[in-house]
């Protein structure tokens, strides 16, 4: 779909997230399991809290930098910019409930599919936008910059 609609998403960023993210996650996951041996569900919370929240803030930044994304994140952005009626963040949700629902209808069960992405699906929409509005669109229009000067030459 991206190689016919929106070949301005394939970038350095793309292959980067292609061959890169899953040795990420796994080095990532055996040094949680090193420093949290056997996390309470309460610490378990916490970090996956942390996580959707820090994945969703490196999201935005990601997507504007503009050197391309991840074939599965080009379709919600795509799809968001092809009409103008739906926001991007519901957008997102119906793609990773779309996700979800198609991974659990092919046999994935509770232990791959969990609470923690049921949430997942029903934040990161929302979350990226947020951080995109806030935080990614202003340091690459300069607003943030601006504002920052303003607070340190103020009297």
């Amino acid at each position: 779909m991206i190689l016919v609609w929106n070949r301005h998403m394939i970038g350095l960023g793309t292959l980067i997230n292609l061959f890169g993210v899953g040795y990420i996650l796994e080095w990532t996951r055996a040094g949680m399991a090193v420093l949290f041996p056997d996390p309470s569900p309460l610490l378990r919370g916490g970090l996956m809290a942390a996580s959707l929240v820090i994945l969703c803030f490196a999201s935005a930044l990601y997507f504007t930098a503009d050197m391309g994304v991840s074939t599965y994140d080009a379709v919600a952005l795509t799809l968001a910019a092809r009409q103008k009626r739906v926001p991007f963040k519901y957008i997102r949700i119906l793609t990773d409930l779309f996700c979800v629902i198609t991974g659990w209808l092919l046999g994935a069960r509770w232990g791959y599919v969990g609470i923690g992405t049921i949430i997942t699906a029903f934040f990161m929409g929302p979350l990226i936008a947020f951080f995109n509005r806030t935080v990614a669109q202003p340091l690459r229009s300069g607003r943030a910059g601006t504002a920052a000067r303003r607070v340190q030459t103020a009297p």
